[in-house]
């Protein structure tokens, strides 16, 4: 079975909906950094339709894979997974943005199918594993989003030049769906971390909330 073969009509459809408000959220925190009761960035349509396509561009690279990460991990270890939508979580992400200029990147989750027949289900060890590998994933890709910006000419080459821009949101992006996704609260893949191995935990979420912290130094 391939790689596409394992991934349901259903969960192509929760990947699309939650690709799209996701990207739409960090649109909005890229015209309303501060949300929509702070000042707002002079904008044109035009602008703000090349803002939302970058969005789609990185956001689609980085949700996903940081799904996928989850979802054949999890088939690795001879489980299956699905990703989710969560449809409140979605709308809250959008509200949030628009409000506080923050993007509560939580818009559903990858369920793992365990067989209670065969088995006591997953470990701490292979729970921590695949949860890790999804902000991994993202810490992963802010390198080839770095390569882009630095041979687009670099930070300072930002205004007019779309590749930089691209390569910055792209770092962004990936640094915000990690970090967020390492707090360790809930159901987020922090917790999980923290439950498996406590080093690894403090090795990603460092290194995630210090890149993100980097990286919108120059939003």
């Amino acid at each position: 079975m391939s790689m596409f073969e394992r991934i349901s009509r259903r969960e192509e459809l929760d990947l699309f909906i939650a690709w799209l408000a996701i990207s739409f959220a960090f649109a909005i925190i890229k015209i309303a950094p501060y949300g929509i009761m702070g000042p707002l960035r002079q904008v044109t349509v035009m602008t703000a339709l090349v803002v939302f396509g970058i969005a789609l561009l990185t956001v689609g690279i980085g949700f996903i894979l940081h799904e996928m990460a989850h979802k054949f991990t999890a088939i690795r270890y001879g489980y299956w997974a699905e990703f989710r939508k969560d449809d409140t979580m979605l709308l809250i992400a959008v509200v949030v943005a628009s409000l506080v200029g923050f993007v509560f990147a939580a818009p559903g989750a990858t369920v793992i199918y365990t067989n209670p027949y065969e088995g006591g289900g997953l470990t701490r060890e292979q729970n921590g594993k695949i949860s890790a590998a999804g902000p991994v994933t993202n810490l992963l890709l802010c390198i080839p989003f770095a390569a882009l910006l630095f041979f687009a000419g670099g930070l300072s080459s930002l205004n007019g030049n779309i590749l930089a821009q691209i390569g910055l949101a792209g770092i962004q992006i990936n640094a915000m769906i990690a970090a967020f996704n390492m707090i360790p609260f809930g159901i987020l893949d922090g917790r999980k971390v923290w439950s498996w191995n406590i080093p690894a935990f403090v090795l990603l979420i460092a290194a995630s909330f210090g890149l993100l912290l980097a990286s919108f130094a120059y939003l």
